[in-house]
């Protein structure tokens, strides 16, 4: 795997830096409220748990599978929800960790539809931001990083459901995913 690796962006170690930096802000945004915390799986479940153990105040957890790219490397601008969250979120207020924001497209229809359930509110917490890719202008609360317009995984992140578990994220060489 690591031979397909062009170039580590971010290391175990600013990975973790990073990670902590941001328990530390939701920790005091949040103190004596309990938030519901949803991962966004598959790619989010890393950092969604290096991210609650920095979290020092009660909240809870709940997941969603939700997709607009297939096994391909470009969105479809279709979304669909696989698996959606099993809690009562009505009046709660949500924190969507995810792993990375691209074209705003899934992100943008997973918050109006959660929005529309009664949320008290809802923040964004993303690993990842690819700016130059975005067609819909998402607000990111908790943002780790910016990433070029690359094709990163590692981290939780794939390209057709391999390379999540190599502990840093990188650029995968083009010649891998048939990119440019």
């Amino acid at each position: 795997m690591k031979q397909d690796i062009l170039e580590v962006l971010f290391t175990e170690e600013q990975l973790r830096e990073k990670v902590a930096e941001l328990g530390a802000r939701i920790t005091a945004d949040y103190q004596g409220k309990n938030p519901l915390i949803v991962s966004v799986l598959k790619g989010s479940y890393v950092f969604m748990a290096d991210l609650t153990r920095q979290i020092d105040t009660k909240c809870n957890i709940d997941f969603m599978v939700v997709s607009s790219y297939g096994s391909g490397t470009k969105t479809s601008g279709e979304v669909q929800i696989i698996k959606d969250i099993g809690s009562k979120i009505e009046g709660r207020d949500l924190i969507i960790v995810e792993d990375i924001l691209d074209s705003g497209v899934t992100l943008s229809y997973l918050m109006k539809i959660l929005q529309a359930r009664g949320v008290n509110s809802i923040r964004l917490c993303t690993l990842l931001s690819k700016p130059e890719r975005r067609k819909i202008d998402v607000p990111i609360d908790y943002l780790g990083f910016e990433v070029p317009d690359e094709f990163v995984v590692g981290y939780g992140l794939d390209y057709d459901e391999t390379y999540r578990n190599l502990p840093y994220i990188g650029i995968l060489k083009p010649e891998v995913y048939g990119g440019k």
